[in-house]
């Protein structure tokens, strides 16, 4: 998926029990997980070795998630969408032209607050 595409696209968003995106750590960036279906999220569930409980989600615009949960973290954060999904996941890291400048870790605003 493009990121235009990802951008238009409504893309389920696990969350867990206190309402927060469902999130793992990697290399120094926290990735929200996020998925184009209800298959890619069961993937993912049996990979995890979750496929037989119950996993909440809310629909979300990938614009949204990039726009204003990235931000909203306070840490270098991106989106990983389709994880689990063999060939098919994407990557949307925190740089400049994905997330806003102020959130993109390769611009001297990163951590600035937007005016």
């Amino acid at each position: 998926m493009l990121l235009g595409e990802f951008r238009r696209t409504a893309v389920l968003l696990p969350i867990v029990e206190d309402e927060t995106p469902l999130t793992g750590d990697y290399v120094g960036i926290r990735w929200i997980y996020a998925f184009s279906d209800e298959a890619a999220l069961a993937r993912f569930a049996i990979a995890r070795g979750e496929g037989s409980r119950e996993w909440p989600y809310r629909r979300v615009l990938g614009a949204r998630l990039l726009d204003a949960a990235v931000p909203a973290t306070g840490v270098p954060c991106g989106v990983a969408l389709d994880v689990g999904s063999e060939g098919d996941g994407v990557l949307f890291p925190p740089v400049t032209g994905i997330v806003p400048d102020a959130a993109a870790l390769d611009t001297e605003t990163y951590g600035e607050k937007s005016r």
